[in-house]
């Protein structure tokens, strides 16, 4: 495969995936049972819940960022209590932000074709990726780090892409109000944990010129059916 320039695939370290990596307030492990859902059902607000994601080349340079959508999504609410909930993310929705391509000959289209691509996250075949929460339980404020202000909680669930499913757990604001609910977290995942691998060795400069670790950041609203 043609290698379009190192500067490029920072942004394409990039993306979702989701988990593990080297930062201590996410862990990733197996595959894991869905939770049940339990109490009330709510629809996610597809137009204002997002998902915004950030990556950079090795030594924090040359920052991409951008975003996906949700296509759909609800969650399992009984009382004040989060117990379940499926999304889908539209994965030929990633954009990148123009204002992070900074560089003259750069251009944010190119970087957004690229993975959208085989080399990356082949969304032709792969159209989707999905989300299903396995548990939710009360927050250990003391082993917390880096966590989102204000979060309570930490979730678990298993995250689909490509063709790899594994289970992610993070801290997360959830709250819940009458018929509303709103869940917010950031993160750092590790690409490599779903074999997301532009070079065809740890000793590619393709490969080692970018960071594994990407930052996620989520926002998800949702309303009682």
């Amino acid at each position: 495969m043609k290698k379009i320039g190192l500067s490029m695939f920072a942004a394409a370290a990039i993306i979702f995936a989701s988990c593990g990596g080297s930062n201590s307030n996410t862990s990733t492990t197996g595959e894991q049972s869905v939770a049940e859902a339990q109490g009330d059902t709510y629809a996610v607000d597809m137009n204002t819940s997002k998902i915004n994601w950030k990556a950079f080349h090795k030594g924090g340079f040359a920052p991409r960022w951008g975003t996906l959508s949700l296509t759909s999504g609800e969650l399992s609410v009984d009382g004040s209590n989060v117990t379940a909930g499926e999304f889908t993310i539209d994965m030929k929705s990633l954009k990148v932000d123009s204002a992070s391509v900074t560089e003259a000959d750069k251009k944010s289209s190119d970087l957004e074709n690229h993975l959208k691509n085989p080399d990356f996250f082949d969304v032709e075949k792969f159209a989707t990726a999905a989300f299903k929460i396995t548990k939710v339980s009360d927050l250990d404020a003391t082993t917390a780090k880096d966590a989102i202000e204000g979060a309570n909680k930490t979730v678990s669930g298993n995250l689909t892409l490509l063709d790899s499913t594994l289970n992610i757990t993070f801290p997360a604001k959830v709250a819940v109000d009458g018929d509303k609910v709103s869940v917010d977290a950031k993160f750092t995942v590790n690409r490599a944990d779903w074999g997301i691998k532009f070079g065809t060795s740890e000793g590619d400069p393709a490969e080692w010129m970018i960071s594994k670790d990407i930052e996620i950041g989520i926002h998800v609203d949702a309303a009682k059916k």
